[in-house]
């Protein structure tokens, strides 16, 4: 990941709602006019811009703003919903009382006061957010990625570059007298560029961010690399064999993996899933489903990753879950509802995409916690097998079965990086992974700050990381 040179001040938070206390207080009082055990109220205010460059122009510009809030109202087991877009007190009632429809029984008052409660230093400080920035200046950051990748080599005959960016200033408000305010900035680059020869052609993909402002781009993570990465990849897969087919070792690179555990691991240790008995982990809490070389962690504190926030979308003030310590299962990331279902203390994962969707348990900065060994020790340990090295995406069964395309892999050869190798697919089950893990490197690593994961329609942005990592034996898909 990338430092931050400087620790500036967080940014001020800047009302956008014009709704007081009392405003808040009443709303809560529509939402449990019905009964309930609890109600929730959640102002949204984002501001977003979109850049993008292809054909050697700037194709698409998009500067949106969008506010609202959502209201919810929980009862038992049960969760009502209604949200506006518009803040009049009229349509915001409404709202309150469409969620507060799932509830029957006596009327809870609201709370009399709102407590503000302590926090503790922004874990994403930023001075200046992107959203702030000029135009000019951000357009410049997308000519200078796609102008890297341009002229890398003449193989390549096509490139598009990207910058997304947008602050979020979030209130929470609830009738257990909790009222949170947050301001969250986000920044994104991203390059894609395609090369051909012989009538092949392939595509590499590079990019950065996080929770930053555009300083983030100087220094290590320039445009010129980003541009310059996505071309490398897709220059080198010209030259790569096909995949090849049948069990093996695997070794997964560091950083970029971590989307496996993402998804092969992470989404199953989801309180939801759990307290539904769909994820295969429901009863094994305190039991050991993997090698000892296994400790997972979820973390939406590290400073300025693309998953990190200082409060959850509830107003829960986030910690460093474990999930599972050496191969055994610790713990699960919890929001309010299956929190209090499963009589389990808040973790701070409660998430949503916005304000017209309630709070999910949802993964935030999830990795593998470093192991003893190194790099060259990992790989020195296969003599035939194959390496990771990115992974463009996968599809994972609430039984735990997954598949997942590598975008780039190597053979490995004696322990050494040989042929770059194309169109390979990893096969297995999560109880694969971590039975199968038979040696976890020391050199940590994040993601590319560029991932976004998916659940239930809502799209949230997260990040995953995780060291060098073998797997004894894994299934290949590939060419015999």
């Amino acid at each position: 990941m990338t430092r931050m040179r400087n620790v500036p001040e967080p940014l001020p938070f800047v009302d956008h709602f014009g709704l007081s206390k009392e405003d808040l207080r009443t709303t809560l009082v529509f939402a449990l006019s019905r009964g309930g055990d609890f109600a929730e109220v959640f102002l949204e205010y984002r501001a977003y811009d979109f850049i993008h460059m292809e054909d050697d122009i700037i194709k698409e510009t998009a500067e949106t703003i969008g506010v609202g809030m959502g209201i919810r109202v929980l009862s038992g087991d049960k969760t009502g919903f209604g949200y506006t877009n518009d803040l009049s007190l009229e349509k915001v009632q409404k709202a309150a009382l469409t969620a507060a429809s799932i509830a029957s029984g006596k009327f809870k008052p609201a709370p009399l006061r709102f407590r503000h409660p302590s926090r503790r230093p922004s874990c994403c400080p930023v001075l200046r957010p992107a959203h702030m920035a000029g135009m000019e200046k951000k357009i410049a950051l997308v000519r200078e990625a796609y102008g890297a990748a341009k002229s890398f080599d003449l193989k390549i005959q096509k490139v598009k570059a990207s910058l997304q960016d947008s602050v979020q200033y979030v209130v929470v408000a609830n009738s257990e007298g909790l009222l949170v305010r947050d301001v969250r900035p986000m920044v994104r680059l991203t390059c894609v560029a395609i090369a051909g020869k012989d009538g092949r052609r392939e595509f590499g993909y590079w990019g950065g961010g996080g929770r930053a402002g555009l300083e983030v781009f100087k220094d290590v993570l320039t445009p010129r690399r980003i541009g310059e990465e996505a071309a490398r990849e897709a220059v080198l897969l010209l030259d790569a064999v096909d995949a090849p087919a049948g069990e093996m070792p695997i070794v997964l690179s560091p950083g970029h993996s971590g989307v496996l555990i993402h998804e092969a691991v992470g989404h199953l240790l989801e309180a939801d899933f759990n307290r539904k008995k769909t994820s295969i982990f429901w009863n094994k809490m305190g039991r050991k489903v993997g090698t000892e070389q296994i400790t997972i962690y979820d973390d939406p504190t590290i400073p300025h990753s693309r998953g990190s926030y200082d409060i959850d979308d509830e107003g829960t003030v986030p910690r460093k879950t474990l999930l599972i310590e050496k191969g055994v299962v610790r713990g699960l990331l919890q929001d309010r509802l299956s929190a209090g279902l499963m009589k389990r203390p808040l973790t701070g994962h409660g998430r949503r995409q916005d304000f017209s969707h309630w709070p999910i348990p949802r993964m935030a900065n999830t990795y593998i916690d470093r192991g003893e060994y190194a790099r060259d020790e990992i790989l020195a340990s296969v003599r035939k097998g194959f390496y990771v090295e990115s992974l463009q995406g996968g599809q994972v069964e609430d039984s735990g079965k997954f598949t997942f395309s590598v975008s780039l892999g190597r053979l490995i050869e004696d322990g050494k990086l040989t042929s770059p190798v194309k169109q390979a697919t990893l096969i297995g089950t999560n109880i694969d992974i971590l039975k199968n893990l038979s040696m976890v490197g020391s050199d940590l690593a994040f993601g590319l700050q560029t991932g976004t994961c998916s659940k239930e329609g809502q799209d949230v942005p997260v990040n995953d990381g995780c060291p060098t990592m073998k797997i004894s034996r894994m299934t290949v898909g590939g060419q015999r």
